[in-house]
């Protein structure tokens, strides 16, 4: 399940760049009418032509929305309502953590 994948800035800068190769190529160079010349559309111009919210932002705005609806309405055994909701109690032990596999 791709919810639970997390979304680094390494991750959202590969997206953004994704999405405006792909806008170049829909769009097209656009021409120079003093020079008569083709040119690469800026980033700041391809936001003009197509105002769409933002990608990396309706991920993290969905994934909240999952959290939200689904991860609320579970009972109070389950253990992601727990981490949700809870508060972490006591202390964690000093030194290195044990082997558990």
């Amino acid at each position: 399940m791709s919810l639970f994948w997390s979304l680094g800035l390494r991750d959202e800068t590969k997206l953004r760049r994704f999405e405006e190769s792909l806008l170049r190529k829909i769009f097209g160079p656009k021409r120079e009418e003093v020079i008569g010349e083709w040119r690469r559309l800026h980033d700041d111009e391809l936001h003009d032509l197509y105002s769409s919210p933002n990608n990396i932002r309706m991920i993290k705005s969905g994934r909240m929305r999952w959290a939200a609806g689904h991860v609320a309405r579970m009972g109070e055994r389950r253990g992601l309502y727990r981490v949700l909701v809870g508060k972490p109690q006591g202390k964690r032990p000093l030194g290195i953590p044990r082997c558990t596999g």
